[in-house]
Formats: structure tokens, sequence, C-alpha cells
């Protein structure tokens, strides 16, 4: 579900194009957010607040007819302005009036309204478009959008959102959603949020659904298809509404019999990470060749491949843990992945000590000692790994690893404090890696730049292990693979494995 993404020279040199004699003191908005991974992901000059999108489908032929209407406020004078989108535009409209269009980049539209845009204004961008989307390749043949035996599926990180609706595709422009797709009769669609409702007639069937929260666009997802559909309430009342493809094989009771328990995990959860902060929760399992899976906003995509060895709780875990740590509180920059997933893999450390299958020290002690100091692994910062290893195990163990070094450092007491803290303080938001350290130093009282400079910044293993604070690290904690001094395998291993594997390989 991942790609690299290649800067187009071109691209990059359209931010020094001549402003039209017509738009004079008005410049043209930066076609990128120069995000340090992917500088030409988002664009410059304006925010999102809402994108109303309504489709038609056609499973048969794959055909894709869309409106998408999008709500933007002007950060500056505009005399252009670009959206991020892969498939073909017929028409636009700038508060009301036709905008001239142009392409280019493997994703870039450009637009110029008919008349510029002040700094502040409010500006309604209509965008209606017609397209194929799992014959366009972009980023080198790379397309989100993966057809299905009955239908397709679009979930993907860090782009999707170009295969079925033009947006400012960054984290950093969040926005609100109401989705609308026309299938025909027999077909369901599945989405973010809450399904608002369902209405027929000659033959096909909108399904109208709502975020009505903040959420970044590489988290919007849509499933279309056979779908057998379960709703429940948790406890508290929470909506629960999960999905499975109707042709699942082998896979589909293992699926069911993990993503069903999505009610209990959202609730565990909330013991730790405070409030549960969307209005709808659950996931969906299409039918597609993926052993991956996509922390979707409230509703999770999970690969059926996930469930080939039987029931993973421990998955269900960690994209849950995401709609805390990820979707609710949200990157400001792809370089601080470590905050989406050091915690969801964390997260598993957490289920694991729930059920008797390795404390999350163990698992830390383990980890530390499986790889020698001349694995690549310990090559990797976490606090940075680069576009390249954006989504290496490293990221994901020793991520979890440092944020046991934390727990050590600072106490349970205070630890449990900045879990639940954190996500509660910055709802809804954007962060850094930085104002993360900020917040878990007002809270514990204590410096923390060198624990966070050993684990998520130094390209080598440290020097002792992520033993608690006072304690002597033991000769097996610091022991390399090579000399044979593996502590016990925890018993939650094997699963926790699993699951990060299949996200280094999310396709």
């Amino acid at each position: 579900m991942r790609k690299r993404l290649i800067v187009s020279a071109a691209s990059a040199l359209s931010l020094f194009l001549a402003v039209p004699a017509s738009a004079s003191g008005f410049q043209p908005g930066a076609d990128g957010l120069g995000d340090p991974y992917y500088p030409t992901l988002g664009n410059g000059g304006y925010r999102v607040s809402h994108y109303d999108i309504r489709l038609k489908y056609q499973p048969a032929t794959d055909e894709l007819e869309g409106t998408a209407t999008i709500l933007a406020t002007a950060t500056q004078d505009l005399s252009r302005f670009n959206l991020d989108f892969a498939l073909n535009v017929s028409e636009v409209r700038v508060n009301g009036r036709i905008a001239t269009f142009s392409t280019s980049g493997d994703q870039e539209l450009e637009i110029t309204p008919a008349r510029p845009l002040a700094k502040g204004s409010q500006a309604t961008v209509v965008v209606r478009y017609k397209d194929v989307p799992s014959t366009v390749k972009k980023y080198g043949g790379y397309t989100a959008w993966r057809r299905t035996p009955d239908g397709a599926v679009v979930a993907g990180e860090p782009v999707s959102a170009g295969w079925w609706f033009p947006s400012n595709d960054h984290p950093s422009n969040k926005a609100t959603y109401d989705v609308s797709v026309l299938v025909p009769d027999g077909n369901q669609v599945i989405s973010n949020g809450v399904l608002t409702g369902t209405s027929s007639q000659a033959g096909w069937t909108r399904y109208s659904w709502r975020e009505n929260k903040p959420q970044a666009t590489y988290l919007a997802t849509l499933a279309i298809g056979k779908f057998d559909v379960t709703r429940d309430t948790t406890a508290g009342g929470l909506p629960v509404y999960n999905a499975y493809s109707k042709d699942l094989g082998d896979n589909a009771a293992a699926a069911r019999a993990s993503v069903e328990r999505t009610g209990e995990l959202v609730d565990w959860l909330s013991g730790y990470f405070g409030e549960y902060p969307f209005s709808s929760v659950g996931g969906y399992v299409a039918n597609t060749q993926s052993s991956g899976a996509l922390e979707s906003q409230t509703r999770v995509s999970y690969g059926p491949g996930l469930f080939a060895r039987g029931s993973n709780t421990s998955v269900v875990v960690h994209e849950l843990a995401h709609q805390w740590y990820g979707d609710s509180v949200s990157l400001s920059r792809w370089s601080d992945i470590w905050l989406n997933e050091g915690f969801a893999e964390y997260s598993q450390f957490l289920w694991s000590e729930h059920e008797n299958e390795g404390t999350a020290q163990e698992l830390a002690d383990y980890i530390y000692a499986l790889y020698p100091a001349d694995s690549p692994f310990w090559t990797v910062k976490p606090g940075d790994p680069g576009e390249e290893n954006q989504f290496s195990g490293a990221v994901y163990y020793r991520g979890a690893v440092a944020i046991q070094a934390l727990r050590n450092a600072v106490g349970d007491e205070k630890f449990f404090q900045i879990l639940k803290g954190w996500p509660t303080e910055r709802r809804y938001g954007n962060a850094t890696i930085p104002e993360f350290q900020a917040y878990a130093e007002k809270v514990s009282g204590q410096k923390l730049g060198d624990l966070l400079n050993t684990w998520l910044f130094t390209p080598s293993k440290p020097a002792v292990g992520p033993v608690p604070a006072g304690t002597a690290a033991s000769p097996a904690l610091g022991a390399d693979r090579a000399e044979g001094q593996l502590p016990a395998e925890p018993k939650s291993w094997k699963k926790i494995q699993e699951t990060s594997s299949v996200h280094e390989a999310r396709n």
C-alpha cells in the first residue's frame, strides 16, 4: 500500500512561473509543503476544512466518476493553487466560476481561478472527474486503487487519496469528510466515520458516510463490493461497524475471530490512552492479495493474509492504538513516524502483558539481545529513519523499545500519565517528536534529551539495554545473538513479528 515518491524537477520549477498580469500582487501557492521525505506532497497557499466527495462506481468496468467539493481558506494572496490528484479531470470551478487547469508531475493539478483569491478568503472548489483508477500508475508504476473480484479497495500510506479524490495531500492539513458513493444494487460501500444513510433507485444504491472529526488524507479509505456487515456497540455505546468480503475462503473465520473483538479492544486501550476520540470504530477485510493493514480512521483496513495463520488480535490492537497515536494526533511531517508506529507497536507489548504472554520489559530485553551490534537494524534511526527506511522493522521494534526505556526512566506513574495525557492534550492536532519530548519532560520533571537521542537518533546499538532505573545491566541482556545468549522468547513475539513484518510491505 505504499510506494516511494519521486520528486519531479519540472514540478519543482513550477514555483517560479510568472504570475499573470491580471493577478498583479498575487502569487501562486507552492506545489508542495516541503516535507523532508516527500517535498511535493501537499500544497501551499491554502488550507482545506472539508471534503464532500460524490462518486459513482461500476465494479464491472472499474469506472469511477466523481464530483469533489472542497472548502478551503486562502493563507496568502493566491493567483493559482495546486491540488494533488492522479485521475483525469473534466472541469474545475472556483467559487462557481469556471477555472483553467493543467497537470504536471505525478500528482499536481494546477488551478487558475477566474478571480484571484485574497488571503483569508473562503473558496469553494468543485472538481469533476472520470477515469479507471486501477489503470492509473504513478511514482514509477504504483497504484493505490486495487481491484477485488467484486469491486475495489483504496487504502495506502503515504499516498492513496489521489486515486479517488483531489486533495491537499499531507497529514498536516486535516479536514472533515462526507463521502457518498452510488453503486449497482447488491454492492456495498465502506468508508470512514458513520453511515448516515442509504437510498436506492433504478438499480443503484447510494451509501453516504460522514467523518466529523479532522482526518488526514491518507487515512481516508473506500471499499466497494459484496460484504457481510456486522454492527454493534461497545459497552459505552460507541458504534462498531465491521465488514468482510464474502469470498475470504479459509481466512474468513480467523478474520472474524480477530476483528469482531474490536469493541472489546478499543475499550481496553481507552484505559491506557484516554477516551476514544472518534464517533465510531471498526474495520473491514476485503478480498485482496494484501497481508498488510492500514489504520484508516475509524475503519481499519486489514489484508486477509494477516489471518492466514489463524486469529491475530495483536494486529487489531496495533491498528486501534493508531486511532489515538497517528489518527487523532497526527504527524506534522513524515520524518516523525515514530510517534505513530513506536506507540502502536508498544500497545502490542501492553497487550502481551495483559494476555500473560510476556511483559513489555521481557519483549524489550529480547529485541535488544536479538540484534547484534553490527546488524543493519541498529543503523536505522526511528526518530528520523529516512524515506527509504520509514517503515522498516527498526522503526517498530527499536521504536517500541525506546518507549520501554522511557518508561523505565520516568517510572510507571509518570509514564502512564504521559501515555494518556499526550493524545488527550493534542487531540485532533499534529505534532513532532520535539513537542512530545517537551511534553514528557513537563510531566516527568526530567530531562529526556539524552535518552531519546540514544534510542531514536543514534545509528548504533545503545551500550546498555532498556533496563529499569537503578538496575545493573545483565550481560545476557547486552549479549549479541552470535554469542548464543538470547533471553527466552516471549510467547507473544511471533504474533508481534508478523504484524510488523507486514507493515514493512503493505503493498
